[in-house]
């Protein structure tokens, strides 16, 4: 409640005491004894209605009330829903869900440069430290103390980073701002989520610059990648070779002549040995004629 709403409480405590010197007065006024006993009861009845309504007040869902009465702060706040309260007291209501402030501000980088960015933050009240909040900061907390804060903590967590980091570590940067914002102002009540970093702009040769450099990084990863699958086929293909060459090396070891001519023998013997016609030529025996196996059929 603000000052229009504490006037509207006086007026109606004044209408509430004026309706009940009404009711003492006027059956004075009156000629019959049934009208003024019922004029009476009528002006009592709105009297008490009109003062219980100074007494009631309506907290918002998603608000707590602090109960000021004449500059004495009640430690305890009041939740969401009708209460009742001293009527001469006031009511401020102040909201406990979240709220984002946006913020577009100059930073300066590690180097020196300025850049603009873009930066929200999402907080609450702490519902229990209502009234502390409103006794130490009163109702424009917002612009004496998170606004401020907010702003000085941003710049000086970009003073922190290059240029280069900036621009590649946004959700990084972010999480250092809430962090430090948290533990600047989270002791006087007010609670932060989050501080997300909605648009950061470099100057432009400098963003030219950064993303320049950026895709040579990608290039050399790249060809780093391409020279080492190379270099592993290659290896595939040496193992390979050395396998068939040792393959090749135990099965010349394993062949002998004697091996040889003795297979030689035994294809030549089955071949001898069919019922068809045939001269078999061998090479020579030991008198150096050659040695003829077989015949037809007789």
């Amino acid at each position: 409640m603000h000052a229009s709403s504490t006037k509207g409480v006086i007026v109606t405590v004044v209408i509430a005491v004026g309706l009940v010197l009404a009711a003492i007065v006027l059956p004075r006024l009156t000629p019959h004894f049934e009208h003024r006993r019922a004029a009476r009861a009528l002006l009592a009845a709105l009297g008490v209605i009109v003062g219980l309504s100074a007494m009631l007040v309506i907290v918002p869902a998603g608000h707590v009330g602090v109960v000021d009465l004449f500059g004495a702060v009640a430690p305890d706040t009041l939740k969401s829903g009708i209460r009742m309260v001293n009527p001469f007291a006031r009511v401020v209501r102040m909201t406990v869900q979240t709220q984002e402030l946006k913020e577009t501000m100059e930073a300066p980088s590690k180097e020196g440069l300025t850049m603009r960015i873009e930066v929200s933050v999402l907080y609450h009240v702490d519902p229990e430290r209502a009234s502390e909040i409103y006794r130490s900061l009163g109702e424009n907390y917002v612009n004496v103390l998170l606004i401020p804060q907010f702003r000085s903590v941003s710049r000086s967590v970009t003073s922190g980073f290059d240029a280069k980091a900036l621009y590649t570590s946004r959700d990084q940067l972010a999480d250092l701002i809430a962090s430090t914002l948290r533990e600047r102002i989270g002791r006087r009540g007010i609670d932060v989520e989050a501080t997300p970093l909605r648009r950061l702009d470099l100057p432009q040769r400098l963003s030219a610059s950064i993303e320049d450099k950026l895709r040579a990084e990608q290039e050399s990863q790249r060809m780093e990648f391409v020279l080492l699958r190379e270099k592993q086929e290659a290896e595939r293909k040496r193992i390979e070779a050395q396998g068939v060459a040792d393959f090749q090396r135990i099965v010349s070891d394993g062949i002998s002549d004697t091996l040889l001519r003795w297979k030689g023998i035994e294809a030549t013997m089955k071949l001898a040995e069919s019922a068809n016609a045939k001269v078999v030529v061998i090479g020579a025996g030991k008198d150096g004629l050659p040695l003829i196996l077989g015949g037809g059929k007789d």
